[in-house]
């Protein structure tokens, strides 16, 4: 249900008040005096970077569930795995998943192989993976009793996930961000009430209505086990961490209001307080309706579907903050997974467009994408990624006119076709 699919981003102003980690700069062997090269060893990764809106040299590129189903190697190792628990939960596995499409493409961001449902037995809710139904909570929790026997998330229990997140870092370094994800209070809950996966949440949402209490008791549990969960995710390696409201978008704005916006605001302010360094992701399927609210949960990354224009988002979000002169919050988003079918030129067209509607003032674009289906060709994304990683950004320029009006245009765009292979 984490779906991969072209996304970009677009960053805020850098918050000068967080604070950095520092580092002691070595200069070269044999040399007495630090060169640029010294230095950028020392840089955090691109999209990082970006997130935290510094100037950067290109766009940075990376597929949001970038382990799956669209290589061959990963299908050869399903096969010879089949259980996604298993997968999901053994160091060695995470870690030659995670690292698949590394090797494969270098992307700017190597995203964990994990599951948003992977913490809940670590609070006592047990649940499997089907191959054709999806997640299955065999006892679903829909009574005061039943949340109150929940019990504090037990990190000791998910050390697999630490250690994965620990090794991909090491085997990264600082050529590409690592990056975590959990599932949202509310997303979560969906499957815990549903028991299962649901096209429209008949029975939480009727809990929500009969029994409020009994969500609000579950959500702020869920809330305080996240917290924990992202902390224990960043002090193993993570760079960046995402938070999928992945079933956000089937709210209406004013239950969102209610049933997820106060939760995710909480995790976000806990975290922020815990570790200010690390930029945090909102990314909610059909958002577009909520986009100033995600925007004010205080995420410093919102992410968003192809179904929503950037160039909207971006000047939705700047109005929203009263300030349409600067950039208040990272974009991440969005082309169509479908394109990938598609020829080269309808790809490239699509990323080009994606680009000139991400962008803006000192505009840094994050690319992601997820296939949707299970077949989408690996040749259609090597080419895809040689192309734009190292030539879109850089040569994308803006152009500053009366009044806020900008005339855009796309410089000196090659396609660097040498580096399809």
């Amino acid at each position: 249900f984490l779906y991969p699919m072209l996304k970009f981003s677009t960053p805020k102003s850098f918050n000068a008040t967080k604070p950095r980690k520092a580092v002691t700069l070595k200069a070269s062997e044999g040399s007495n005096r630090l060169t640029l090269k010294d230095l950028e060893a020392y840089k955090d990764p691109l999209l990082v970077r970006a997130a935290r809106g510094e100037e950067i040299e290109r766009v940075p590129c990376w597929l949001m569930r970038q382990a799956g189903r669209y290589q061959k190697v990963y299908r050869d190792l399903a096969a010879k795995y089949p259980s996604f628990r298993q997968r999901s939960e053994t160091t060695d596995l995470i870690v030659e998943i995670s690292l698949q499409p590394w090797k494969s493409f270098k992307p700017d961001g190597v995203i964990m192989f994990s599951d948003i449902l992977t913490p809940l037995p670590a609070m006592g809710i047990e649940f499997d993976i089907d191959n054709t139904k999806g997640p299955i909570i065999q006892k679903p929790i829909r009574t005061m009793e039943q949340v109150d026997e929940l019990y504090d998330i037990d990190l000791s229990r998910l050390e697999f996930v630490s250690s994965a997140l620990t090794h991909i870092r090491a085997e990264v370094g600082r050529k590409s961000a690592v990056l975590g994800f959990i599932g949202s209070p509310w997303t979560l809950a969906t499957y815990i009430v549903e028991g299962a996966s649901s096209q429209h949440y008949r029975t939480i949402k009727n809990l929500s209505y009969s029994n409020p209490d009994i969500l609000e008791a579950l959500l702020r549990k869920l809330t305080i086990a996240l917290t924990d969960y992202i902390i224990f995710q960043i002090d193993a390696g993570a760079h960046v961490v995402q938070i999928f409201d992945s079933w956000g978008g089937h709210l209406p704005p004013k239950d969102w209001d209610r049933w997820s916006k106060p939760y995710l605001r909480r995790i976000i302010r806990e975290v922020h307080l815990a570790r200010p360094h690390i930029p945090l992701t909102v990314f909610a399927n059909g958002c577009g309706g909520l986009l100033e609210r995600i925007a004010a949960t205080g995420a410093d990354i919102v992410g968003v579907d192809w179904a929503t224009d950037l160039r909207d988002a971006r000047h939705r979000l700047d109005v929203a903050a009263g300030d349409a002169d600067s950039n208040t919050v990272c974009l991440q988003g969005n082309v169509d997974p479908a394109v990938l079918f598609g020829p080269k030129a309808a790809i490239t067209e699509a990323v080009k467009d994606c680009l000139v509607r991400g962008g803006g003032r000192s505009a840094a674009t994050s690319l992601t994408w997820d296939t949707a289906c299970s077949r989408v060709p690996q040749k259609t994304q090597s080419p895809t990624f040689s192309r734009y990683r190292k030539s879109l950004a850089s040569r994308l320029t803006y152009k500053e006119g009366d009044r806020g009006e900008k005339e855009r245009e796309v410089l000196n765009y090659k396609c660097q076709e040498e580096r399809d292979t």
